[in-house]
C-alpha cells in the first residue's frame, strides 16, 4: 500500500475483531489458541490475519516453530489495539452510567500521597454538582500506573513519569514533592534513643516498597551516601497498610510520606522517628495523554484538582 492514507483502516476494512485477534495473538504467541478464545476456527483467524497483512503491505507476527509473536509493525497494531478497545469498553461505562440516571465515569490512578488528601477533597467537591458521577480510583506506584495510562486505563493519573517512558506523549502538571519520613510502633526501642543513626535503624526489620520505585530508590541511597549497609531483613510490598501492620506487631520500621503518616498513623500506637536528614521524593503531578479528550466528568474532576492545587500554592506563598 505505501504510505498509508488518513483513512487507512476504512481502506483495509478494519474491524473490531481485527483487534480483539490482534490482543489474543499477543497473549497466546499461538494461532490456535489465540482462535479457540475467540471462538473461531484456527483456518478463519489464520484468513482473517493474513488478509489484513495482505492489506497492509507487511507481516505483523513473525512465525517460528513455537508459534508466533508481534514483529515492530505488529507491537503497533497491538498496543492502539489495546487503547481502542479500552476506550470502548469505557465508553459502555458511561453509557450504561447515563443509563440507569448517573452522570458518567472517570477513572483515575494515583499514587498514595495524593490520594490521602488531594484526590479526595477534589471527589468530594466534584460530587457536590454531579452526585451521580461514577468515579474508580486506582493506587499504585508511577512504573504501574503509567503503562495503564497509555493503554486508556485511565482518563488520568497523579504520579510521576518514570525514565524509559516517552514524555512527549504526556501532559505533565506539577503539584509538588512529597517528603517522606521513617515509622515504628510506639515502644519500639530506638523511640528513647538520642541522636538517632542510620546504623541504630538498619539493625532491626524492615518494610519498605519494592526495589525500583521511586520512594525505595531514595531509602537506598540515603544509606549508601552515609556508607551505612542497608537493613538486612526487608520485606518488599507496595502497599502501604501491610508495611503499617507489620509495624504496629513488631520492631519494623517503614518509609513513608508524612502525609500518609498524618492520616494513617495515630500517635498513641505509631511514632515518627527524628533522623536529621531530609528525604523527599522528585514532585509528582497531573499526567493525561497529550492527544486525549477528556469526558465531561473528568474535565470537571481535573479542573477541580487544579483549583485546590492552585489554592494551595497560594496559601502556602502567604
Amino acid at each position: 500500500m505505501g504510505v498509508l492514507p488518513d483513512d487507512w483502516f476504512l481502506r483495509v476494512r478494519l474491524k473490531l475483531r481485527h483487534l480483539q485477534l490482534f490482543l489474543a495473538l499477543d497473549e497466546q504467541r499461538n494461532l490456535h489458541r489465540a482462535a479457540a478464545r475467540l471462538g473461531m476456527s484456527q483456518p478463519a483467524a489464520s484468513k482473517m490475519l493474513g488478509d489484513i497483512e495482505s492489506q497492509l503491505g507487511v507481516k505483523l507476527f513473525d512465525r517460528h516453530a513455537r508459534g508466533l509473536a508481534p514483529n515492530w509493525y505488529g507491537e503497533i497494531m497491538v498496543r492502539h489495539a489495546r487503547t481502542m478497545l479500552s476506550e470502548l469498553r469505557h465508553t459502555g461505562e458511561e453509557l450504561n452510567a447515563l443509563r440507569e440516571g448517573n452522570a458518567g465515569m472517570v477513572a483515575v490512578g494515583t499514587v498514595m500521597a495524593p490520594a490521602v488528601t488531594l484526590l479526595t477533597s477534589a471527589i468530594e467537591r466534584v460530587h457536590r454538582d454531579r452526585p451521580g458521577l461514577k468515579i474508580n480510583v486506582d493506587v499504585d506506584v508511577s512504573k504501574v500506573l503509567i503503562p495503564r495510562l497509555l493503554e486508556g486505563e485511565f482518563d488520568f493519573a497523579i504520579t510521576r513519569i518514570p525514565a524509559g517512558f516517552p514524555t512527549e506523549r504526556f501532559v505533565f502538571e506539577e503539584i509538588g514533592e512529597e517528603d517522606i519520613c521513617f515509622v515504628c510502633r510506639e515502644g519500639h526501642p530506638l523511640t528513647g534513643r538520642s541522636p538517632l543513626t542510620l546504623e541504630d535503624m538498619a539493625a532491626y526489620p524492615w518494610s519498605l516498597q519494592p526495589p525500583g520505585a521511586l520512594m525505595r530508590q531514595r531509602v537506598d541511597s540515603l544509606f549508601l551516601h552515609h556508607g551505612v549497609s542497608p537493613p538486612s531483613q526487608i520485606v518488599d510490598t507496595p502497599d502501604v497498610l501491610v508495611s503499617l501492620a507489620l509495624v504496629d506487631k513488631s520492631d519494623t520500621i517503614t518509609a513513608t510520606t508524612r502525609e500518609v503518616a498524618g492520616l494513617l498513623c495515630a500517635p498513641q500506637r505509631f511514632r515518627i522517628l527524628p533522623l536529621q536528614d531530609a528525604l523527599s521524593v522528585q514532585p509528582y503531578g497531573l499526567v493525561s495523554l497529550r492527544d486525549q479528550h477528556l469526558s465531561p466528568g473528568a474535565g470537571a474532576l481535573m479542573s477541580t484538582l487544579r483549583e485546590i492545587i492552585a489554592h494551595q500554592r497560594a496559601a502556602s506563598a502567604e
